[in-house]
């Protein structure tokens, strides 16, 4: 199986909430994003509801800004993808049209996939229909290239995706929450052999678990706030064997913690979405690229994985 690529997450680029987001950030932020750039990591994932507060859209404006500061070469072998919210007022087959519209505009007339942010299947499920036929719509129109969808099950996502096939149009991407401390979707007959089997391009969104899977054992909760120091110690008495097994293994490829988590996703054959803030953390990432596990060293995280008395909190939005 060949193993995907990765890409970057931009969650964190206007998010005070979670990740402490400043705007004095913002040039350790570029270099990070040309590092990444340089290191040929090229799918680019943000949305139009990150950014907290007053810093609502800034990661689309400032991944706007830096894409358009790049030789044209380079810029030309980027995906923007972009990720538009159901919000419930954005209603009917137009619902999305100006959202789009202003995220186009933030990302300085560039985006190469639009996609759902969530389903809406659960709580609304009237309303999910008419909102990717609209998206559809801008495929049809050309106003994007590529369409995808967020937060779906198997028996949602073969539905959307037979819809738009009757259309003509290629689901180009699903993206979940994936890593070795979420790891249902690798489940017999779950979203991993359903996305493989219909030729959907599978994303994984938070695979190192908000930084969990790459922090050493041990390494305790030192600088956390907020809501990660709550998750971090609730689950991470927990996770010490595996973190152990994941520490071992990086040591044996010379590599750290986070390109192992990283790369079990990949041996998964899923793309991991990463948040990237340092240009340290681009360089790991690309450093893991170097690299693959080995059937063994999969198999024995994939146990030590479901083994956990605890993973990460499902997303109220996941369909099934």
């Amino acid at each position: 199986m060949t193993h995907p690529g990765i890409g970057v997450g931009t969650w964190a680029w206007g998010n005070q909430f979670l990740w402490g987001y400043a705007p004095g950030q913002d040039g350790e932020i570029e270099s990070t994003f040309r590092a990444a750039v340089a290191g040929g990591l090229r799918l680019f994932d943000t949305a139009d509801s990150y950014g907290t507060g007053r810093f609502q859209g800034r990661s689309e404006s400032l991944l706007g800004q830096f894409a358009a500061a790049l030789p044209a070469a380079d810029r030309h072998r980027l995906c923007v993808a972009t990720k538009l919210a159901p919000f419930p007022w954005r209603l009917g087959r137009g619902g999305l049209r100006r959202a789009f519209a202003a995220s186009r505009r933030r990302l300085g007339g560039r985006i190469d996939r639009v996609q759902l942010h969530w389903s809406t299947a659960r709580y609304a499920p009237w309303q999910e229909q008419p909102l990717l036929d609209g998206l559809a719509d801008l495929v049809a129109g050309g106003e994007v290239a590529e369409l995808g969808v967020s937060n779906m099950g198997p028996r949602r996502l073969r539905r959307v995706h037979a819809d738009l096939a009757r259309r003509g149009i290629r689901l180009a991407s699903l993206q979940v929450q994936l890593s070795l401390l979420a790891p249902e979707p690798i489940r017999p007959g779950d979203i991993v052999e359903t996305c493989r089997e219909l030729g959907v391009e599978l994303l994984a969104y938070s695979p190192l678990a908000l930084g969990l899977l790459a922090r050493p054992p041990g390494d305790g909760r030192t600088g956390l706030t907020g809501p990660r120091r709550l998750l971090f110690a609730r689950l991470g008495p927990g996770v010490s064997p595996l973190l152990a097994a994941m520490a071992a293994i990086a040591t044996a490829h010379g590599a750290s913690l986070a390109a192992v988590a990283l790369n079990w996703c990949r041996a998964h054959g899923a793309m991991p979405i990463v948040g990237l803030r340092r240009p340290a953390q681009a360089a790991a990432a690309v450093a893991a690229l170097a690299w693959q596990l080995s059937d063994a060293e999969r198999r024995e995280l994939d146990r030590l994985a479901r083994a956990l008395p605890a993973g990460m909190p499902a997303n109220p939005f996941q369909s099934d």
